[in-house]
């Protein structure tokens, strides 16, 4: 069947592709980080099975958050982003939504392998992503929904890396789940504004955020390091890290303050997306895991060039 789309050869290419900017492919990226780092934050002798088991199960949620999204802001977008999957008829609310349940479904049967710790966060994140997009997203309590699903996500990985000891390693992975999820709320703040501009305030409130975690995360490393408690690598990793967090986020959140339009906007906002990926590394590097903070921050290039293809947000 022939198609003056440019980017596909027929009807299949083409329905790929709508399902990738569905689920936006490209923010796939910037979840494996949130268990990676809670499985360093975890501690010693950690279980990888169990950290693999805590990613999948972090990946098919994340993705039907995305399903669920699209479909709940379906009439939405129709008005302000009628290119979308679903208001431009690429795929159905059905689909959509089966997709959301699917995915939910596959999520939670993966955490019940990793233990009944793992599963019990993996059920509350699930809750946290439903509530959010079902009722939360246009309320004053949708940034703080959605940095506690980042959070949850963080402590998933700290829970199913150390199954014998949950309650230390979840106590461990608190300090780094606080600072995930205030980026997370930042940036969620930020997107509030994406369709329509016009908001000065919360792209400077997420500049500010985002210049108190990078402080954070490097004051932390020099006093550990000067201590002798953390080794040289992992110094020099964290420091590297969130200094890539900070170019990351930083840029784009000013020229959103400073011109407030959409597209600038929604530049700030897919650039926050991709700072997670960074602040995963610095966060995991900070635990005293520098190997796997370079590891995740290898994941930025990939993740920049899909998302010239993909949009994440």
């Amino acid at each position: 069947m022939h198609t003056d789309d440019p980017h596909t050869d027929g009807p299949r290419p083409r329905r790929l592709v709508a399902w990738a900017e569905l689920l936006r492919v490209s923010a796939l990226f910037t979840v494996p980080g949130d268990a990676l780092a809670g499985a360093a934050a975890a501690g010693a002798h950690p279980d990888r099975r169990r950290t693999l088991l805590a990613i999948g199960t972090s990946l098919c949620l994340y993705e039907a958050g995305m399903a669920l999204n699209d479909w709940s802001d379906r009439d939405e977008d129709a008005v302000d982003r009628p290119h979308r999957p679903i208001p431009s008829g690429r795929i159905s609310p059905a689909a959509a939504l089966t997709a959301a349940g699917a995915l939910t479904t596959a999520g939670l049967a993966i955490a019940a392998r990793a233990g009944r710790a793992p599963f019990t966060v993996a059920t509350a994140l699930a809750a946290a992503v439903w509530a959010y997009d079902l009722r939360l997203k246009h309320t004053a309590s949708g940034p703080a929904a959605m940095a506690s699903a980042r959070a949850l996500d963080l402590l998933l990985g700290a829970a199913a890396t150390r199954p014998r000891d949950t309650a230390r390693a979840l106590r461990a992975a608190l300090p780094h789940a606080g600072l995930l999820a205030a980026h997370t709320w930042a940036v969620t703040t930020v997107s509030r504004h994406e369709t329509q501009g016009g908001s000065t305030t919360a792209p400077l409130a997420a500049l500010a955020t985002t210049l108190a975690i990078t402080s954070t995360t490097t004051r932390h490393a020099l006093r550990t390091a000067a201590r002798g408690r953390l080794p040289a690598a992992g110094h020099t990793t964290t420091a590297l890290t969130g200094l890539a967090y900070a170019r990351t986020a930083l840029t784009p959140l000013l020229h959103a303050a400073l011109n407030p339009s959409p597209p600038l906007t929604q530049r700030a906002v897919g650039a926050g997306i991709r700072a997670m990926i960074p602040l995963q590394a610095a966060l995991a590097a900070r635990a005293g895991a520098p190997g796997t903070g370079l590891a995740l921050l290898g994941l930025a290039p990939l993740a920049r060039r899909l998302a010239r293809k993909v949009s994440p947000t």
